[in-house]
């Protein structure tokens, strides 16, 4: 199944960060990260892979200039009827801004969906040409250990599961046995080298929720309030602590061009 039709046929973005637990500490640390970097209002933020603009939508909110670009036809349709956003069909690797025209690039899911790493390093090039200088790129990666952690916590890591939780450990190379599409899964090391590779600066990598997330979805939606405030404060404790960042489902880089 492709990208495209794995979103044409039911997976829903604009749940995504409100349905599990994991996914609302994700949301709640994602935004406390950015607005840490870009304060004040009135950024051209080019939102590449934005889907429904889940992140746009309060980045218009807080007074930014947002443009959504997105494979999918219908999360474009969907962002575009945001205040303050437009969007439009397009790929990470093929941007059509002008070079030096954002302020500010989110790559939210385009370095987990492309995984070839040199359709990444591609990706990462477009939103470097089309930064201003100065201008800031916030580049989201899925963890290697996401399936590990969230198998092992939540009972389905079974010995016949288990190969191919090793496999993704070993590779990156996430074939979907727990859901989702196939993808790449990174290290914050692997993570940090490709924005290093692509030639931008004052890098600094992020384990957006922490170890406390497989607890939470444990747990479930009706403890999250009473829970995420001490999750939240352990993720900020060990956010780059280079013995747990891996912990964390997700890393957020930032990077200056």
């Amino acid at each position: 199944m492709t990208l495209v039709e794995h979103y044409d046929t039911g997976a829903s973005e604009n749940t995504r960060l409100t349905r599990s637990p994991h996914g609302r500490l994700e949301f709640r640390r994602t935004q406390e990260l950015v607005r840490r970097t870009i304060s004040g209002t009135g950024r051209r933020v080019l939102d590449v892979g934005g889907a429904t603009g889940v992140h746009a939508r309060w980045l218009a909110a807080d007074g930014h200039s947002v443009h959504v670009v997105d494979p999918v036809a219908s999360h474009v349709t969907e962002a575009a009827e945001i205040d303050g956003v437009t969007a439009e069909v397009g790929d990470a690797r093929a941007l059509t801004w002008p070079d030096d025209s954002a302020d500010v690039v989110l790559l939210m899911g385009p370095l987990y969906h492309l995984t070839e790493s040199a359709d990444r390093a591609r990706a990462l090039a477009e939103a470097r040409r089309v930064l201003r200088p100065g201008g800031v790129l916030f580049a989201a990666a899925i963890s290697r250990y996401l399936s590990a952690m969230e198998t092992g916590t939540n009972g389905q890591l079974t010995e016949r599961l288990s190969p191919a939780v090793e496999s993704v450990l070993e590779t990156g190379c996430y074939d979907g046995h727990v859901g989702f599409v196939p993808a790449h899964f990174h290290t914050a090391d692997e993570l940090r080298g490709e924005l290093e590779t692509a030639g931008l600066s004052g890098i600094s990598v992020y384990g957006v929720e922490g170890p406390a997330w497989p607890a939470l979805d444990v747990a479930g939606i009706e403890e999250f309030d009473v829970r995420v405030d001490a999750a939240v404060r352990c993720a900020r404790l060990v956010e780059q602590d280079p013995l747990l960042i891996n912990a964390s489902a997700h890393f957020l880089a930032v990077a200056v061009n």
